[in-house]
């Protein structure tokens, strides 16, 4: 059973292109410069509104130094970058410290050669993971939200709590993510966090399918898999209304 419903957390805005503010000047001239891969000359331009305190410009730069994009790849720069967004409340920020933490990239990951020191790094790295998730999450941050959850339902860095899994796994679905949406599925069919209750695991679980991307084929797959697995123990009464829930249901 948790074999199945573990999703794994997700890591995707390290891979993303900058952020662009709506108003034109110098930050927009820096965001031509990425978009036409004249990553030295984005860089050079980031840079002086950084140090101003653009916390747009400071996660951009910091985005360029996770993927050595204009500059050598520098998960320390990368990481003080984000930092000094974060500190303003920027919530892709908080997202990827949280994100810089769990894999290890973050000031904590030191050589360390006594095991049982090296376990206790692991516990604050994921302790900084989740504080930074949270702070992402507060602020409606959909991939921070689903990976709070998977958290609690690993229990990394905070207690085990499958109700507190729920809770997080909810706001990212109802935002209309995906793999949320299916582990949200999960939960209510295997009764963990919620009381067992098959439509609503249909209707969580029919939506993943509807919203995983074609070219994600092996999760939407087994979204479809699992979905079937449930419709197998339900009435057709059960299955017409978990369709119908899914149809009326709106992203939030």
């Amino acid at each position: 059973m948790r074999k199945l419903i573990k999703e794994g957390l997700v890591a995707l805005v390290l891979s993303l292109g900058v952020t662009a503010p709506v108003s034109a000047g110098p930050f927009e001239d820096a965001v031509a410069a990425y978009d036409r891969g004249d990553y030295v000359a984005a860089h050079r331009l980031f840079r002086p509104l950084a140090d101003q305190g653009d916390a747009l410009a400071q996660f951009n730069l910091g985005l360029m130094y996770a993927n050595g994009q204009g500059v050598p790849q520098n998960d320390a720069e990368a990481f003080g970058w984000f930092r000094s967004a974060a500190d303003q409340g920027l919530a892709d920020a908080q997202y990827n410290l949280g994100l810089m933490y769990l894999n290890g990239k973050s000031p904590l990951n030191m050589f360390v050669s006594d095991p049982k020191s090296a376990d206790v790094v692991k516990k604050i790295h994921y302790a900084s993971a989740v504080e930074w998730f949270r702070k992402a999450a507060d602020q409606g941050h959909a991939l921070a939200q689903y990976n709070l959850g998977s958290m609690y339902l690993s229990g990394q860095g905070v207690p085990q709590d499958y109700a507190e899994a729920v809770k997080w796994y909810r706001k990212a679905a109802d935002q209309g993510f995906a793999p949320a949406q299916y582990n949200l599925g999960l939960m209510y069919d295997n009764g963990q966090g919620v009381p067992q209750d098959y439509v609503q695991a249909h209707k969580w679980l029919n939506l993943a399918v509807s919203r995983y991307p074609a070219s994600d084929k092996e999760n939407r797959d087994r979204a479809v898999r699992v979905r079937d697995r449930t419709a197998a123990k339900m009435t057709p009464a059960q299955i017409a209304e978990a369709q119908r829930l899914a149809r009326e249901w709106k992203p939030q």
